[in-house]
């Protein structure tokens, strides 16, 4: 007994309906989402100057006033390049010349045209770029040591976020004398 059978195949063709291409926007809807979040993230980090090489520091120009007669504190300025493609910052001074009380500071002027000083945490030194302290931006206030004069050499330790420390020798100069 032999039986034939028959089968029958239906051909159908994928045709777009409302229906479908809802679906087909909702699938793709999640991989698009992420790779928006992840572009954005990338050109926040880019921004911050997180990307890139990394931060190298080179100091210059590191000078200390000679303290005034009387006053407790004085500053010292470096001149710091930052030739690397991301930022960095410095976080602390140390110097083996002064126990403690060595701190970072911003200055600001008042309305009135007056400058004061401001303590601070860090300061950036941009990726490509300088931070070059003077009276007139930032430096470090140091306690004044008996005993400096001019041409003295001070060591001084430059702590960064990211580049880690940097020891400088800076020479003691008068206010307003040429470097």
């Amino acid at each position: 007994m032999t039986s034939s059978m028959t089968s029958s195949t239906t051909t159908s063709t994928w045709t777009p309906t409302r229906h479908r291409l809802a679906e087909t926007a909702m699938a793709a809807l999640a991989p698009v989402c992420a790779c928006v979040l992840a572009l954005g993230g990338l050109a926040v980090w880019t921004a911050t100057g997180n990307a890139g090489a990394p931060a190298r520091i080179g100091v210059t120009d590191a000078r200390l006033f000679l303290p005034s007669r009387g006053v407790p504190e004085t500053a010292a300025f470096f001149r710091i390049t930052n030739v690397g493609g991301s930022q960095d910052r410095l976080v602390r001074v140390t110097s083996s010349d002064v126990t403690e009380g060595i701190s970072l500071s911003s200055h600001r002027m008042t309305a009135g045209g007056a400058a004061y000083r401001r303590p601070t945490e860090s300061l950036p030194v941009p990726a490509g770029g300088t931070l070059d302290m003077s009276p007139h931006s930032s430096d470090v206030t140091v306690p004044a040591a008996a005993g400096w004069e001019t041409g003295d050499l001070v060591p001084f330790t430059l702590h960064f976020e990211h580049s880690g420390r940097m020891k400088v020798l800076a020479v003691v100069v008068r206010p307003g004398s040429p470097t």
